[in-house]
């Protein structure tokens, strides 16, 4: 029974994320398609998507440009420190935000490519990020460090706490890493 539990609360943390994702893309795009048909343009089942891109990406460059703006950024940071402080969505909000500007934003994590040794009598190794180099905050040893090992067609992973000597960096750039492990090796990686 208490497998069960398991899997069905292991389910929902994967399953949540990605539905409310899959709604917010859903209703941003019917929002865009619903400014045409009030003005009844539509174009063609083919194009209307295409111009509903294009208006999504110009609303996200609009948003960063406003974000960024010294008069409308303290608006911007009203609202985050509102969505952060706001049980329950702060959870949703700041796992997103975090995980968002581990790849995009100034606290890039995901910048120190390693290779893990994980059984050193058979040589066995994995591709990981180093996240964090200092974990006395969490009173784990000094000769550790945390590595996220993200799993290869999926956007979830592992988090290990590995020994400093079981790592070695890899010498490669940290998107062309991430691109070959997200696609089990399949990609080739550029010079």
């Amino acid at each position: 029974m208490t497998k069960l539990i398991r899997y069905f609360i292991q389910g929902l943390i994967i399953t949540v994320p990605i539905g409310i994702t899959a709604i917010v893309i859903y209703k941003v795009f019917s929002w865009f398609f619903s400014l045409f048909s009030v003005f009844g343009t539509i174009v063609s089942p083919v194009v209307d998507p295409l111009i509903i891109l294009i208006l999504g990406v110009v609303l996200i460059l609009l948003m960063g440009l406003l974000g960024s703006s010294i008069i409308l950024r303290p608006i911007f940071s009203l609202f985050d420190a509102t969505l952060e402080n706001t049980p329950v969505v702060k959870t949703v909000y700041s796992s997103i935000k975090d995980f968002m500007s581990a790849f995009v934003g100034s606290k890039k994590r995901f910048n120190k490519p390693v290779l893990i040794t994980i059984n050193k009598e058979n040589n066995i190794q994995q591709l990981g990020f180093i996240t964090k180099e200092d974990l006395s905050e969490l009173n784990i040893g000094k000769d550790t460090v945390a590595v996220y090992v993200p799993l290869s067609y999926s956007i979830s992973g592992n988090l290990l706490i590995v020994p400093t000597d079981h790592i070695t960096i890899v010498d490669a750039s940290s998107p062309e890493v991430m691109k070959f492990i997200v696609s089990g090796g399949v990609t080739d990686i550029d010079d």
